[in-house]
């Protein structure tokens, strides 16, 4: 099988900065996408912090004896202790600095999804778009409950669950099998959050693979660009 990855990040059209972070490593066969949060400058630090220490975690323990989920666990974990700690260390200006981050990692034929907070994986197999991880957010909770979320007040896309917040994180984590023809869409809210599942499905059906990230880039800012926006586009051939 051959995996080839694009991705591509942009700041939107209203955000000062860009607070998103991204790894393509096709050595270890890793992807991430991570949103940070927090203050001027803490949530570029946190997404930049936490891609950093899960690649230098799962580097280093890849092939030791460790189960490859606890090892992705590891990652989550070091990278929220690394955040809260950097966070606490500079006091005020970090203070509460935290970041979402999904993940892509392929071993053995087997493909590992990590996430912590609202980016996103899905699986594009085609003609079907499928997410495949759940949003840790406020909305998500609500609508999980039954509750009727079109009229919730603004902060309904408050995200419940990050790393580095607090010192401890419990990821989730999916496992598929790796098949050719499979495809996995890697984002942060600024794509999913403008653009419908059912419009990104109609993308991927008809855009070639290489234009997939710059096309869904252009969707998002012609919606608004209202946050940062990255995309992040793995193929499995």
């Amino acid at each position: 099988m051959e995996v080839k990855a694009w991705c591509s990040t942009h700041k939107g059209l209203r955000r000062e900065t860009n607070q998103d972070s991204y790894l393509v490593n096709d050595v270890l066969s890793l992807y991430i996408v991570a949103d940070g949060m927090g203050g001027h400058s803490g949530g570029e630090i946190a997404s930049q912090l936490a891609v950093v220490t899960a690649q230098d975690v799962i580097q280093k323990g890849l092939h030791s004896a460790t189960l490859v989920r606890d090892l992705i666990q590891q990652a989550y974990q070091k990278a929220s202790q690394v955040i809260f700690e950097s966070a606490h260390r500079e006091g005020e200006r970090l203070a509460g600095m935290g970041t979402t981050m999904v993940m892509v990692l392929i071993w053995k034929d087997v493909v590992y999804i990590g996430n912590v907070g609202d980016s996103r994986a899905y699986l594009f197999r085609k003609p079907h778009l499928w997410q495949i991880t759940e949003d840790h957010s406020f909305i998500n909770e609500q609508a999980r409950a039954g509750i009727d979320v079109k009229n919730l007040p603004i902060g309904k896309n408050v995200i419940t669950r990050s790393v580095g917040f607090e010192k401890e994180v419990v990821a989730d984590i999916l496992e598929r099998t790796a098949q050719p023809g499979d495809n996995y869409l890697l984002c942060s809210d600024g794509l999913s959050g403008l653009v419908s599942d059912e419009r990104l499905a109609t993308i991927l059906n008809t855009v070639p693979p290489d234009k997939v990230v710059s096309t869904c880039i252009q969707e998002a800012l012609d919606a608004g660009g209202i946050d940062n926006i990255t995309v992040m586009y793995i193929s499995i051939t």
